[in-house]
């Protein structure tokens, strides 16, 4: 979708109630949001945005700096600025923080297993911003390292977005799950926050990831978020650490 060029740039308030790259930000982030450039499209040079919103090209590189940095856009080396995209193998880890105990990166295989429409519990309307009762889809799937079981998840996704999906479709394909949420349904999963716990393996999590009962378990509690701060999507991850550990890059 390419907007007209001749429309009339945005008006950009005093820079006294919010910086003008800040401003500039806003803008390309609403312009994501409304489908201007999709997920992998480039998107204007730096030269072009500064007379789109009549400000200099500095104002414009500061805010795409900060874009990029928040994994939303991807710069490329001679190039140009493109969109982020969950089909870049490269994001693959940013959400999977999973690393085998020699340190070597290990493929992750999806195996879903099952997919329903349900009533949204209090604790996952809660999570998702929505009301008790309210549709949700819930899958649940076992993540595979070297044909090994490891995690066992249980996700919930706001069901309005995400209206077709079947376990067919999940088990279609090598993609990840946000790859085919992103594709598929034009649903992006911006950012994530995670809660972290020790657990006891139940019943049910020893039987599918293959421990026994009672061994301790790292539970991964996540709220993903799309554009605007919206809540879509809900996990509880049941991490096996006998030989994996939880890798995070505070740098």
């Amino acid at each position: 979708m390419t907007r007209d060029a001749s429309r009339p740039a945005p008006r950009l308030s005093s820079p006294t109630f919010s910086p003008l790259y800040r401003q500039i930000k806003d803008f390309l982030i609403r312009s994501l949001e409304e489908g201007e450039w999709g997920p992998g499209d480039g998107i204007p040079s730096e030269g072009e945005l500064a007379a789109r919103f009549n400000v200099s090209q500095g104002t414009v590189r500061k805010a795409i700096d900060e874009m990029a940095a928040e994994n939303l856009l991807v710069r490329r080396q001679g190039k140009g600025t493109f969109v982020a995209t969950h089909s870049d193998p490269r994001s693959f880890y940013r959400f999977l923080r999973l690393v085998p105990d020699d340190g070597q990166a290990a493929q992750a295989v999806s195996d879903p297993f099952f997919c329903q429409t349900i009533e949204a519990t209090a604790a996952v309307a809660a999570a998702l911003g929505l009301r008790a009762g309210d549709p949700v889809v819930l899958v649940k799937r076992v993540l595979r390292f070297s044909g090994e079981p490891v995690v066992f998840d249980e996700i919930y996704l706001v069901a309005d977005l995400f209206n077709g999906l079947v376990l067919e479709r999940l088990r279609g394909g090598e993609r990840s799950l946000y790859s085919l949420f992103e594709s598929d349904f034009g649903v992006r999963m911006i950012h994530a926050e995670e809660r972290l716990r020790a657990v006891g393996a139940d019943a049910q999590s020893a039987a599918i990831i293959g421990v026994p009962l009672g061994e301790p378990l790292l539970l991964v509690e996540r709220t993903a978020y799309t554009y605007g701060n919206k809540a879509v999507e809900w996990r509880r991850g049941l991490y096996s650490t006998r030989h994996h550990y939880y890798r995070n890059d505070l740098g």
